[in-house]
């Protein structure tokens, strides 16, 4: 694995850091997700300054026990799930450039770091995430189920919606990190429906374009309780694709 170079970080990449986190955390302050909120507080992430891996590796493993690995970028699915299952986030440590501000193709740090870590401070949330990895870990080899895996991965972890208090909240990564997306996702615009895993792993999804549709979940131990069958529908949904 890679080393985040903290020195080699520079007065624009500080600059670009603090720019997404304070116009990002203005828009999500009554929509994201409280847990996700408090979370920032938990791992200590400020605009002031990019987060610090050790350090933040410290504050985790006395919540969690989980820690962020440096990657260079997008990683074989096999792989990734091989790291979460170790209870090890992957991340990039390089950041977009100020005329970058608003689109990517691909996840940068302030997508990996400020988007997903602070939800790695909820019990629930791991212990979810890492059951999914164990899983998928489970089908190494198998192109076909961690295809449907990662579904749930991609409408749970990255572009998933919970209801607290009664209130449309955001959890999801990929939406917490867009601007433009997490407008869209509590917009009247796209469908969205009650989270159920059997739905989700035969739901298509978008890589470059707003999510046509979303789940909602009602708490994060919904989330884990969801997947204590999931070996066995795993299995069903790949012999009705194969039937098919």
């Amino acid at each position: 694995m890679l080393q985040q170079i903290y020195e080699n970080y520079t007065k624009e990449d500080q600059q670009v850091w603090k720019t997404l986190f304070n116009r990002q955390l203005a828009k999500l302050q009554n929509v994201a997700s409280e847990t996700f909120i408090q979370g920032l507080d938990d791992v200590k992430f400020t605009p002031e300054h990019i987060p610090h891996f050790g350090e933040t590796n410290e504050l985790l493993a006395k919540s969690t026990g989980w820690e962020i690995v440096a990657v260079p970028g997008l990683i074989d699915d096999e792989i990734f799930f091989q790291l979460l299952s170790q209870k090890k986030f992957p991340a990039t440590t390089w950041l977009r450039k100020m005329e970058q501000l608003d689109y990517l193709e691909e996840p940068d740090m302030f997508h990996d770091v400020y988007a997903h870590v602070p939800l790695l401070s909820n019990q629930p949330f791991v212990d979810f995430l890492q059951k999914l990895a164990i899983v998928a870990a489970n089908h190494a080899g198998d192109a076909k189920a961690i295809y449907l895996l990662s579904r749930v991965y991609w409408y749970t972890v990255e572009f998933g919606l919970i209801r607290e208090n009664g209130n449309l909240r955001i959890y999801g990564a990929g939406i917490l990190s867009s601007s433009g997306e997490t407008d869209f996702s509590l917009s009247d615009k796209p469908k969205r429906s009650a989270y159920n895993l059997r739905e989700v792993l035969r739901a298509t999804y978008y890589k470059h374009d707003f999510q046509t549709q979303y789940f909602v979940v009602e708490s994060y131990e919904e989330l884990y309780e969801s997947l204590k069958n999931l070996d066995d529908i795993l299995v069903e949904e790949l012999n009705l694709q194969m039937a098919l």
